[in-house]
């Protein structure tokens, strides 16, 4: 039993110091082997103080620095006035040299006594001479030389093989438009082409981008800026229809269109003019020459739409007796007319020219109505008062010399230009400037004596009839592979401008040399002279 009770002591021995522990004091007095009840106890905050704190203290260190001292310095300058001075010295009279002579005052005067009568005399003569008449100084150097100032196109059209078939300059000579279609074989009536025009005053110019394009649902054989609006231009079509757009409104240019009646032309339209209207001369029309025989003049009437206001019809029993035509296939009756030009001074005298070769000398006053059966709203006249020889082949162009009321120029397929008076049949002279096609040629605005054509092996030539009248002062070549340029025209205000197009699909702007911008002495009594004496 001793030896039994001695670990029970121990064990609960044990559990009061676990008790005791717990609870932070001593066992119950209760008495030994009874464990006491267990309660709360707040004991006192225990704080170790940092030593951390005490040693970084301990070695903290103070530092200051001083930057370098400023250098200071005064100065001072003190400004010159300086002056120049010029002087002359007499020359030095070397020693010995003999004393200049004296004049001899007397000897002067009997001298100029003497040769009085003789000077007068040949004054008197110089005075009546006119080997001078006219002459004016010009101190500025002469240019020779025509250069290319742009080239200009648009890929849609060329990558379609699209040629230029007419140019224009608008009313301020800013602006250049051209028309793309074909001249070609083949039937183009339902080959989308364009319009495109090109401001070149307009800053950054892209040659390849126009700033104006127009869309048409036909090729496109001619156009025309009107005369006032800079941004009206009119059409015609290979469709014979007559468009008028406005290239200020891109998103809706067309203005007015002739439509698909029984007044439009039935045949491809080669060439529009704006005519002022015979009792508004502030309101214009269109004229159309077309293949047909027809010459067309329209007027808007309401919305969109253009209206025949007056016409007239070639037919060949209607022509001047001094025709020499070969007789006509049955029921081939009409004349087709591929150009047309009014007269400078004359603004109801018209030249016509024709697929026969001939130019024709017309009016838009005739009275007699056209023995034609084609329908019109409209009655027709015959316009045609007398007939010029003809060409070998088709005349593409005429052109009306500003200068001159009876001289006009005309170019045809036989690769001549004829001069021609109105007032005889046979050309006063013939220049042959091609062996293959004339497609285009015009008077110089500025110039009586020059004018400009095209030919189909890709020349532009200039022609002052002062200088020659056998070959052309200037010829440059506006393709390299010798295709056709079709048409060109002089600008109207920029006068040293001359645009052409051609088979590429390409507009060159040439810049023109002083030689053809500036005009002579007396040529304007030169070309009087060449019409009387060859006409005579």
């Amino acid at each position: 039993m001793a030896t039994c009770a001695q670990p029970r002591h121990l064990c609960l021995a044990g559990s009061a110091g676990a008790v005791a522990l717990a609870t932070g004091r001593a066992a119950s007095a209760e008495g030994p082997g009874r464990s006491g009840p267990l309660q709360d106890e707040t004991l006192g905050v225990v704080s170790v103080p940092s030593q951390w704190r005490g040693v970084q203290g301990l070695r903290g260190e103070t530092k200051s620095c001083q930057t370098a001292s400023v250098a200071t310095a005064e100065a001072s300058v003190q400004t010159r006035r300086c002056a120049d001075a010029e002087v002359q010295t007499e020359a030095v009279v070397p020693a010995g040299s003999p004393p200049a002579p004296q004049h001899d005052g007397p000897g002067l005067v009997a001298f100029l006594q003497r040769v009085e009568a003789l000077m007068i005399r040949e004054l008197n003569k110089n005075w009546q001479s006119h080997a001078f008449d006219g002459f004016e100084v010009n101190w500025t150097e002469p240019q020779e030389t025509v250069t290319c100032l742009h080239t200009l196109g648009y890929p849609p059209a060329q990558g379609q093989g699209l040629h230029v078939t007419s140019v224009s300059w608008n009313s301020t000579g800013s602006v250049v438009a051209c028309a793309y279609g074909r001249l070609d074989d083949g039937d183009w009536s339902t080959l989308k082409s364009f319009v495109c025009a090109w401001n070149l005053d307009r800053r950054g110019l892209n040659p390849r981008q126009p700033s104006a394009v127009v869309e048409v649902p036909s090729a496109v054989m001619c156009l025309a800026f009107h005369p006032t609006q800079p941004s009206h231009i009119a059409g015609g079509l290979y469709s014979g229809e007559v468009l008028v757009w406005d290239t200020g409104r891109p998103e809706d240019p067309l203005l007015w269109r002739t439509g698909l009646t029984d007044d439009t032309h039935t045949d491809p339209v080669y060439q529009v003019l704006w005519l002022p209207e015979p009792r508004h001369s502030h309101r214009w029309q269109v004229l159309s020459v077309a293949t047909d025989g027809k010459v067309l003049l329209w007027q808007a009437a309401g919305p969109g739409q253009l209206q025949l206001a007056g016409g007239f019809a070639l037919v060949v029993q209607q022509l001047p007796r001094n025709t020499k035509l070969k007789k006509p296939h049955r029921g081939e009756t009409e004349v087709g007319t591929t150009a047309v030009a009014f007269s400078s001074f004359d603004p109801g005298l018209f030249v016509l020219g024709t697929e026969g070769g001939f130019p024709l000398k017309c009016s838009l006053a005739a009275e007699e109505a056209a023995a034609t059966r084609a329908p019109s709203s409209v009655p027709l006249r015959a316009p045609a008062q007398f007939t010029f020889s003809p060409h070998g082949g088709p005349v593409y162009s005429v052109s009306c010399s500003p200068f001159h009321r009876n001289l006009f120029l005309s170019a045809g397929t036989d690769g001549h230009v004829h001069l021609h008076s109105m007032l005889q049949a046979q050309p006063l002279t013939s220049l042959q400037l091609s062996r293959k096609y004339l497609f285009a040629v015009r008077w110089s605005p500025v110039r009586p004596l020059v004018f400009a054509a095209a030919s189909g092996e890709g020349d532009v030539q200039l022609f002052d009839l002062q200088k020659s009248s056998q070959k052309p002062t200037v010829s440059v070549k506006q393709t390299q592979d010798e295709s056709p340029v079709y048409c060109l025209e002089f600008n109207q205000h920029q006068t040293q401008l001359l645009a052409a197009g051609d088979a590429e699909g390409v507009v060159k702007v040439w810049q023109l040399s002083t030689e053809f911008t500036e005009q002579g002495p007396r040529e304007t009594e030169a070309l009087e002279r060449l019409a009387a004496e060859v006409a005579a």
